[in-house]
């Protein structure tokens, strides 16, 4: 992503969160608007380094806990929910911590599948949660820069094999990051498109 579609992001969401924010203050009982704020701290998260980014990330879960306290059956904030612990998950380098969060996401998204059975993204995000654990362990276990710097070279002849492996956990790393940020991007854009958000101007 270059760095002007980056800011433009953080700007749109910055906006998004502020004006849920507002309209918070008018109807705090408006269980759209509390997943759409959740929605927007969502991926203003992934622009913040890890402490922020784990605080923006839990208040989003509480934005989104709040509006299933409205709404219980809301399956757009159930999915959010699922995306949320994901991330706070990939954040914990705790095993058996991230374990925690990323059942809890599991629960959600099989809640969100069963409250709209047809919806694709939320079957694709259900079967990307099975793979997350491996893929964290994979992570915390090599560190965040060698995987994204995948194999180095090597003198020795059994290598391949291993290459082979660091190259699949690499894909699979891509595939769920790649994942999150996609899909919670599209239902925080179509949410706010939903909601007549004027975005901010063009530059």
């Amino acid at each position: 992503m270059d760095m002007e579609s980056e800011f433009d992001r953080i700007l749109f969401f910055e906006h998004a969160r502020k004006t849920a924010e507002a309209a918070y203050a008018k109807n705090p009982l408006d269980a759209d608007n509390l997943t759409r704020w959740g929605g927007a701290l969502l991926e203003l998260s992934q622009f913040q380094n890890v402490l922020d980014s784990k605080k923006m990330i839990l208040d989003a879960i509480s934005k989104l806990e709040e509006a299933l306290e409205v709404s219980p059956t809301k399956h757009d904030a159930l999915w959010c929910l699922g995306n949320a612990h994901t991330s706070h998950a990939f954040l914990t380098p705790d095993q058996d911590e991230a374990k925690a969060y990323f059942d809890k996401a599991t629960q959600y998204f099989e809640q969100a599948v069963e409250g709209d059975p047809q919806n694709e993204l939320y079957k694709k995000s259900l079967e990307v949660a099975a793979k997350a654990p491996e893929l964290h362990t994979e992570i915390h276990k090599h560190g965040f820069a060698q995987q994204a710097m995948g194999p180095g070279p090597s003198a020795s002849t059994t290598t391949k094999q291993q290459s082979t492996k660091k190259k699949k956990s690499s894909d699979l790393k891509y595939d769920i990051f790649g994942w999150i940020i996609l899909a919670v991007g599209i239902v925080a854009w179509v949410g706010f498109a939903k909601s007549h958000v004027p975005p901010p101007p063009p530059r």
